[in-house]
């Protein structure tokens, strides 16, 4: 480490603690951790799904106003700014930082789910043409515009207070616009240290799907010769950290830059050969409709909290990503926040915002529309699922296509590539956090750090892999979803304050 960059101790020790103790909690005493967390759980779903509602809805409407106010010709750095890397490499790591492996995990499954199981509304059954219909506007909700927005504001915010306000590299910073100087070292030190407590538990659920993802492939390959279990998704888990670790190794500008760009082309081949090959006029007439259905409902379903109704489904599925765009919300925003650098803000929302959010759009229509296609006629997509894991929805549609022999392992290693992608993006920024001494000049983390924290996450997974199979990823989600609601509330102020009165604030 550079004689100018030091370890924040405060930040890093207590985060790093806190995990450990809840590992060490589920392998002693396994009974007395599942009853206290689904009771957490339940407390923070029973009382707070109207708050992550209405914090992801001020979110949206956040980005769209900045998009259209004069605010969005400001450069990020000032007007002499020079960006930090080209605007499509740019755009490539943006769209694999957010996306990641979940995507492709859910597209398939997530609709297969919902017309099986369909919420109580849904009055016309499942496999019905309501509950289609239901299943792709439910998706659309939830992949889309509205989770870009809660990665887009905040990011925006990091970004103009570290680079045009000139404050330390801290999310604490980020508070400046609501607490002025009131905040100090050690108020920025406890804000980061539960951010980076957080994210342990947001991306150790969602790189969990990877694990299960990437393992579903390899038993495909192997004609089910390696089979799921906590042996091979431990094994995978290692494997994938010692990619994350040469990618770390590498750099932003190397090893991030050449693997987002890489991934960002397997995801556009696997599309267009989905779309050439798949049942085609299905997916443009659901497509269709299904935008329809969504634009038209989406007050509704963005504020749906299945109150009326009593089931509960809301509370586990468009709740449960909330809690995950949440929980990755604070430290998202570091990193993209460091790389728009140069950018005017119109610029970075469409890097994070727009672009991510038509993508999200595509694929989602793409992949759920040929899945309920297939299970339809009789294909068995949730059948599939039940003899494996979640992660069988997506091979199981792969399958019923040609070319699968060849489809398949492409599938597999932009799986493998967006787990690392998204892995190697989120550890940079937590690492960053935990180094004192980072400057506008110099935001890269000493390599060390990203591996300690990769190595931690990648443990934390496993265990939780293990011991809750997918229910227990979402536990996770929703623990530090609720953290990070609070702060995100913050952030809303602290954006409209900018909004309101830019100068204020120094940034012209």
């Amino acid at each position: 480490m550079k004689k100018d960059k030091k370890l924040r101790w405060e930040v890093l020790f207590p985060a790093w603690i806190i995990v450990i103790s809840v590992l060490i909690l589920n392998l002693v005493n396994y009974e007395m951790f599942l009853s206290v967390i689904n009771q957490v759980i339940g407390w923070i779903l029973k009382n707070f799904a109207w708050m992550f509602n209405l914090i992801s809805l001020a979110a949206l409407f956040l980005v769209i106003a900045a998009y259209f106010s004069p605010i969005h010709k400001i450069k990020i750095g000032g007007s002499d700014a020079k960006p930090i890397i080209g605007y499509k490499n740019y755009v490539w790591i943006v769209l694999c930082t957010i996306m990641g492996a979940g995507l492709m995990f859910w597209a398939c499954a997530e609709p297969i789910l919902h017309i099986s199981n369909p919420p109580a509304n849904v009055t016309a059954g499942a496999l019905s043409g309501e509950a289609i219909l239901w299943a792709m506007e439910t998706i659309l909700l939830e992949w889309t515009f509205t989770p870009m927005a809660i990665y887009a504001m905040p990011a925006v915010l990091f970004a103009l207070v570290f680079y045009n306000m000139k404050r330390k590299f801290s999310i604490g910073s980020m508070l400046y616009p609501v607490f002025g100087d009131r905040l100090s070292a050690k108020h920025d030190s406890i804000i980061d240290c539960i951010c980076l407590f957080c994210l342990c538990l947001g991306i150790s659920s969602s790189l969990g799907s990877g694990v299960l993802l990437i393992v579903e492939g390899i038993s495909r390959m192997t004609g089910g010769k390696i089979e799921a279990s906590p042996v091979s998704w431990a094994v995978c888990s290692v494997l994938i950290m010692l990619c994350l670790i040469i990618s770390s190794v590498r750099g932003l500008h190397k090893g991030l830059n050449y693997l987002s760009r890489f991934n960002s082309w397997c995801y556009l081949v696997i599309g267009i050969f989905v779309f050439l090959t798949g049942p085609t006029a299905y997916i443009l007439n659901l497509g269709v409709e299904s935008i329809g259905a969504y634009a038209a409902d989406f007050f509704k379903i963005s504020l749906w909290t299945s109150a009326a109704w009593g089931d509960g489904w809301s509370l586990w599925w468009p709740q449960f990503y909330w809690c995950i765009w949440l929980t990755w919300m604070p430290i998202s925003a570091v990193f993209l926040g460091k790389i728009s650098k140069g950018y005017t803000i119109r610029q970075v929302l469409n890097a994070i915002f727009v672009i991510p959010a038509v993508f999200s759009v595509i694929w989602m229509v793409l992949f759920s529309a040929s899945a309920i296609y297939f299970e339809l006629n009789g294909a068995g997509i949730m059948q599939a699922m039940n003899a494996s894991t979640t992660a069988a929805a997506a091979y199981a549609v792969l399958e019923h296509l040609p070319l699968n022999v060849i489809m398949v392992p492409v599938f597999l290693i932009t799986a493998v590539a967006s787990y690392v992608t998204s892995a190697d993006s989120n550890t940079n920024a937590m690492a960053s956090l935990c180094t004192r001494g980072l400057t506008e000049e110099d935001t890269e983390a000493p390599v060390f750090l990203k591996i300690f924290w990769g190595l931690t996450i990648s443990v934390l997974c496993i265990v939780m892999l293990t011991a809750f199979n997918i229910d227990g990823m979402k536990m996770l989600a929703d623990l530090g979803g609720f953290f990070a609601a609070f702060l995100m509330i913050l952030f809303i102020i602290a954006f409209i304050r900018i909004l309101k009165n830019p100068s204020k604030y120094k940034i012209e």
